[in-house]
């Protein structure tokens, strides 16, 4: 299989779409634990509540579109109301407190989806335009694998440029540099880390909806993912944009090569690069805090 070049460029995609999913949801995680030094678990319950909305939203306007763009404000609505009612109060607590309280978040989201929506599983296609397959290297690709990919790409290089070049960013920068320096000046380093919080659960409303078309919305769709975006957090170094990119692309890769190649192999292979990294890089390869 690995001598043949069609494979190799197929599965090379594959990991590509994957990483592009992990992307989406693992750098608002990257961001709340590496800029805010808080461990949300819940971070993938918004990423079920993403894809839930988005199916709402499908079956009642029939327009994928319409999802696209409201499901992931829905979501960012939710995480705004959790930081105020309840994850700003634990962020000075203890990392223990703040693993319970979120994970009992988990449990919250489970059930409420099960009321809204059932315990079964559900889906929606792909919009009309992206529900063709393209031809590349010989062999037909579907065509919404690849707006997935590119989609990622995208908002990597919007949140670059937020990043680098406005004054939130700015802001941003100069709060994990100094947070408390930043604030004397005058800078409003807390309500720049919430609306950087806010961005981070649309995102993961985001990759919820656009992960639908291509695996089942089922209870509990969170939690199987949390754990690869936390192996992409540790492994990239959190709060971290580039460790995000870099670490969403090498766990996609290792999954998918892993799940081709080695299936009975590829979690023990995934968590040995993670164990490697931490050995060699503790705080992950692009730690957000590294200058410090």
């Amino acid at each position: 299989m690995l001598s043949d070049p069609t494979f190799l460029a197929i599965q090379v995609l594959n990991g590509l779409q994957l990483a592009s999913l992990l992307f989406l949801l693992s750098v608002g995680l990257s961001v709340v634990f590496g800029l805010m030094n808080f461990i949300n678990l819940a971070h993938g319950t918004l990423y079920m509540l993403g894809a839930y909305i988005g199916l709402s939203l499908v079956r009642w306007t029939g327009s994928y579109w319409i999802a696209f763009a409201i499901a992931p404000l829905c979501v960012a609505a939710i995480g705004a109301v959790f930081h105020v009612v309840l994850l700003r109060r634990m962020q000075a607590a203890s990392p223990m407190r703040q693993v319970l309280v979120t994970f009992g978040l988990i449990y919250v989201g489970l059930d409420s989806v099960r009321y809204f929506w059932g315990d079964y599983s559900h889906g929606f296609d792909a919009p009309d335009s992206l529900s063709g397959m393209v031809h590349l290297f010989g062999e037909s690709y579907p065509a919404y694998r690849l707006f997935v990919i590119a989609l990622g790409l995208g908002v990597l290089l919007v949140l670059y440029l937020a990043l680098e070049k406005t004054r939130l960013g700015a802001v941003v920068r100069a709060g994990v540099d100094d947070s408390e320096t930043a604030s004397a000046i005058g800078l409003n380093v807390s309500g720049a880390f919430f609306l950087v919080f806010c961005l981070g659960c649309a995102l993961a409303g985001l990759a919820g909806v656009v992960a639908a078309p291509v695996i089942s919305i089922y209870p509990g769709m969170g939690i199987s993912i949390l754990i690869s975006a936390l192996i992409v957090v540790v492994v990239g170094g959190p709060g971290s944009l580039a460790g995000a990119a870099f670490g969403a692309l090498l766990v996609g890769m290792v999954e998918t090569f892993g799940q081709v190649l080695a299936p009975s192999y590829a979690s023990m292979v995934l968590y040995g690069l993670m164990a490697l990294v931490l050995v060699v890089r503790p705080a992950g390869l692009f730690p957000a805090r590294a200058r410090r």
